[in-house]
């Protein structure tokens, strides 16, 4: 089984997308939003079979971790009410394609975070996911400003009360970002790989899985530049009196395998351990062009991790972990409901 830990809901249907900006301009002029429209059956497999399901039947992929869309969380956008709203939205809309698709999607759920608020409604949401929705895990945005990093590290205590919901509901959280508020920084192509590093470099400095050993956390995009500077951050923690970063980080951080050409995933899975890489795509996303020096996809990874098993770099054991086992052992309730057997 091939299982990909990471896709959005980019494709979701035009009416939703009209909601949101209805919703946001209500906020901006102090009026009541319009009621959310009614979306039918037909209009969700239509978006989903002609984008997303299409690609993963192409490619043979079979289990998707389905998520709504990252760069529409827009956390930065309204005030904590509307944050709330939005999430609620987006994540009945995802609830509503695994159960179109129940077989080939897996729910991931969005947060309501917004800059400032404490963590109470982003646990409450958690739990409604995972209890009522049937979804195995989160995104954890750890900069709900937009890029201008207003929050404290993943490693400051107020994140913990969310941190032990994460661990009593058994569910990882993937670390992912949403759309920049400055123009500085370039969503997919800057922030992006910008908050992965710098969600690794908070986990360095800290002790949080001392703390927490239970919790698990994935750091999307192929753990952003961590791998290509791997030597620097086990220098650092040297330089910085913390343990080393095989025993304070790794033990509780996955990366997936979303690097968009061969070389990258080489270096990805020379560097990093195969027991902490995750299949990903993120697929409808980023990088949805073709490679014209493949003829293929830039995001379809499991091309990579294909040729790197058939060069060597990983055996049949790793190949199987990277695509199936590591997915079932970072996501327990996967697991349970793919069948621990299967």
């Amino acid at each position: 089984m091939i299982i990909d830990c990471h896709g959005h809901y980019t494709t979701a249907p035009a009416a939703h997308t009209a909601w949101r900006e209805q919703q946001v301009a209500a906020w901006t002029a102090g009026t009541t939003p319009p009621a959310y429209p009614a979306i039918s059956d037909d209009e969700i497999r239509e978006t989903i079979e002609t984008s997303q399901l299409r690609l993963m039947d192409e490619r043979g992929i079979d289990v998707t971790l389905f998520s709504p869309r990252a760069s529409a969380m827009a956390h930065h956008v309204g005030d904590a009410a509307v944050s709330l709203e939005w999430a609620r939205r987006c994540n009945d809309l995802v609830h509503r394609v695994t159960t179109l698709f129940p077989d080939r999607f897996v729910g991931v759920s969005q947060l309501p975070q917004s800059p400032g608020a404490d963590v109470g409604a982003s646990i409450e949401e958690l739990r409604r996911c995972v209890e009522e929705l049937g979804f195995v895990g989160c995104n954890l945005n750890p900069d709900p400003s937009g890029g201008h990093w207003t929050s404290p590290p993943l490693t400051d205590r107020s994140w913990y009360a969310f941190y032990e919901a994460m661990i009593e509901l058994d569910v990882p959280a993937m670390v992912h970002v949403s759309a920049s508020a400055t123009p500085v920084f370039h969503a997919t192509g800057a922030y992006y790989i910008n908050a992965d590093t710098t969600a690794f470099m908070q986990l360095v400095q800290g002790t949080l899985f001392a703390d927490l050993p239970e919790l698990r956390l994935v750091i999307p995009h192929g753990g952003g530049a961590v791998p290509y500077h791997w030597g620097r951050y086990r220098g650092l923690a040297d330089m910085l009196g913390q343990p080393p970063v095989e025993s304070n980080v790794m033990g509780n951080v996955f990366f997936d395998t979303c690097v968009y050409h061969q070389a990258g995933i080489d270096l990805l899975l020379d560097v990093i351990d195969s027991r902490n890489v995750l299949f990903g795509s993120e697929m409808v996303g980023a990088v949805r062009g073709i490679d014209p020096r493949t003829g293929h996809h830039f995001d379809d990874t499991r091309r990579y991790v294909e040729a790197a098993f058939d060069n060597g770099a990983l055996d049949e054991e790793a190949r199987a972990a990277v695509f199936e086992g590591n997915v079932r052992r970072v996501y327990p309730r996967l697991d349970a409901l793919l069948g621990a057997g299967a």
